[in-house]
């Protein structure tokens, strides 16, 4: 490997590392104005995703020209390719925060429901995923990417439990439909950003051990095809 791609592959790297920072912080904003019913931390996140959104351009300007430069290949090429993926779930993470934040609108100006959602609990357990999967990252750790992926599982069924939880409180009080309906937009944009968690490991996954695991029964099916 020529030092300079050396160098500009560890600036990609950096430049990931430091938007995962501002993704996780906005996560963390998004759990503090829903926690503590903050709209000051909600009109924050409008903010912070414009800088997210701004980082996103700059980092893919960066790569287009460093593969313009040094057309890397074999584990470079995939560090490359794994990045400019993990560029764009990062910018969706700040969407997706954003848009807790909208939503609180509808909780802040409206008494608690009272009914047993662990969102604020959801919310830290998707905050670790995130910042699991991008220690994964800088470390190219691929056992850690997999606890990563291990554990969305347990996000999907916090969600689901919540919309059982909160369609039957509508059933019963058509009052706090709204606040029900936020919740579970509240909820679902958590289990999203899990999702992207999951996505950015799975990259990780490819960058080190250069498999695509993002459809194991896809994989499966073609291996049997081969072997028949």
């Amino acid at each position: 490997m020529s030092e300079h791609l050396h160098r500009d592959l560890q600036q990609v790297r950096r430049d990931v590392l430091a938007m995962g920072g501002l993704a996780e912080e906005a996560l963390d904003l998004a759990r503090s104005a829903y926690t503590n019913r903050d709209e000051s931390a909600a009109r924050s996140l409008k903010q912070l995703d414009r800088k997210i959104d701004r980082m996103q351009l700059d980092i893919d300007d960066h790569i287009l020209k460093l593969l313009a430069l040094h057309q890397p290949v074999a584990g470079d090429l995939r560090f490359v390719m794994a990045a400019m993926k993990i560029v764009n779930d990062l910018e969706r993470i700040g969407d997706l925060a954003a848009a807790i934040s909208f939503r609180l609108v509808h909780i802040v100006n409206s008494p608690p429901l009272g009914e047993k959602v662990r969102i604020d609990e959801m919310m830290l357990r998707v905050a670790a995923m995130l910042r699991n999967a991008l220690n994964s990252f800088v470390e190219g750790d691929a056992a850690l990417a997999r606890e990563v992926i291990r554990t969305d599982d347990e996000i999907d069924d916090m969600n689901r439990e919540h919309l059982t939880t909160l369609i039957e409180r509508m059933k019963r009080d058509p009052d706090a439909v709204d606040t029900a309906v936020a919740q579970i937009s509240i909820s679902r944009g958590v289990e999203r950003i899990a999702d992207l968690a999951t996505n950015i490991a799975e990259d990780v996954v490819f960058v080190v051990e250069a498999q695509d695991i993002r459809h194991p029964s896809l994989s499966a099916k073609a291996g049997e095809e081969s072997n028949p």
